[in-house]
């Protein structure tokens, strides 16, 4: 296995310092097990399985590092349940969706998922916050928000801790809390995304950071990307598209169906799209009769989060159980065009290491200093 050495990749003990977001346990292992950093996303696990998740990890990852992943977006209810919202949503949203259904011939769900069962709220958050308080991960990034207070009973508890952010503004925001690292996401990521370039932000935030760790993230599939992050200043990057077209990702809770696997795989850099109509909040993923519908001239404006959620999540868990073609879709970056067939966890890190370590070759056979 090749290892790139940074100073935070020093810190965590990892070979390489290509960190892995996923929702799935085994590609979590699987990267930490690689020698990466595996960090589970808890954003679809109410806060009395997030324990459970985190040991499954942890039995196969033994004592090295494991990250995780948690949103806190701003905004949430606090005294409504799935239900209120449901009864309250406008109706021409609800007929919308329905013609949606309608239109596409959707069975309607058998099955509980994230998207049909849980409403986003604080208490939601803070649940799932105490039980990575008590856990032992050694690694906490805020995907979307936080709080200082919850930095500093992260770091209090002993976790290395950083947020994901996609401007200069959020960096800003963020500068005084204490964070141990900052992710800076570019708009070629998948999932939920801002508007600036990977290759603007990354060594913008990387001049006002300091002495403060930067990962590179948005749009990231190849080792030559990973070369040109070293380059701009990053101690790491930050991957999550490319896992779902692994083998360890066709498995378990999470799995990624064959019929998504095959649209991804089909997928180059220009067949991803932002649509606000899954989450209410502007996210990448790829093209499909899901994201035309929503960006179609008489489609309601999508509302916000986690309102926009209520409003779709039945049909979303009926799209996914049913496999209904047209409009399957999935959170995908721009670096989709690097995932063209199964392979597993650990080739894919050895393929970006030789491919990084190839590209810095490159760089210095290319150009020198006078």
């Amino acid at each position: 296995m090749s290892k790139i050495k940074t100073k935070f990749a020093e810190r965590l003990g990892i070979d390489m310092p290509i960190f892995g977001f996923s929702h799935s346990v085994d590609v979590t292992a699987a990267l930490t097990n690689a020698g990466g950093m595996g960090v589970y996303g808890i954003a679809h696990d109410p806060p009395e399985n997030v324990q459970t998740r985190i040991d499954s990890v942890r039995r196969l990852v033994g004592p090295r590092p494991l990250g995780i992943d948690i949103m806190m977006p701003k905004g949430m209810p606090e005294s409504e349940t799935l239900e209120s919202i449901r009864a309250d949503l406008p109706q021409d949203h609800v007929d919308f969706v329905d013609r949606i259904a309608d239109k596409y011939q959707v069975p309607k769900a058998t099955k509980k998922s994230f998207y049909n069962s849980i409403l986003r709220s604080p208490s939601y958050f803070e649940g799932q916050l105490q039980a990575l308080l008590t856990s032992d991960v050694d690694l906490v990034a805020f995907g979307v928000g936080l709080t200082p207070d919850a930095v500093s009973r992260l770091k209090a508890a002993g976790k290395i801790v950083g947020a994901l952010i996609g401007s200069p503004r959020h960096f800003d925001a963020y500068r005084d809390v204490g964070l141990d690292f900052i992710v800076a996401q570019g708009s070629e990521a998948g999932g939920h995304t801002g508007t600036i370039g990977t290759m603007v932000l990354v060594p913008e935030i990387v001049q006002r950071a300091g002495d403060l760790p930067v990962l590179a993230a948005g749009g990231i599939g190849h080792g030559a990307q990973i070369a040109a992050a070293l380059a701009m200043g990053a101690q790491g990057v930050w991957l999550g598209t490319r896992w779902l077209t692994t083998v360890e990702h066709a498995q378990g809770d999470h799995a990624v169906g064959v019929g998504i696997r095959d649209k991804l795989f089909a997928a180059g850099s220009g067949d991803t799209g932002i649509t606000r109509g899954s989450s209410g909040k502007p996210q990448r993923q790829i093209r499909s009769a899901w994201t035309e519908e929503w960006s179609a001239p008489n489609a309601p404006a999508p509302l916000k989060m986690p309102y926009q959620h209520a409003l779709v999540g039945d049909l979303m868990t009926a799209i996914e159980e049913h496999e209904v073609d047209p409009l399957l879709h999935s959170p995908a970056g721009q670096g989709v065009a690097w995932s063209t067939e199964l392979k597993s966890v650990s080739q894919v890190l050895q393929e970006l290491g030789d491919q990084a370590i190839a590209g810095l070759d490159r760089a210095q056979s290319i150009a020198t200093s006078a």
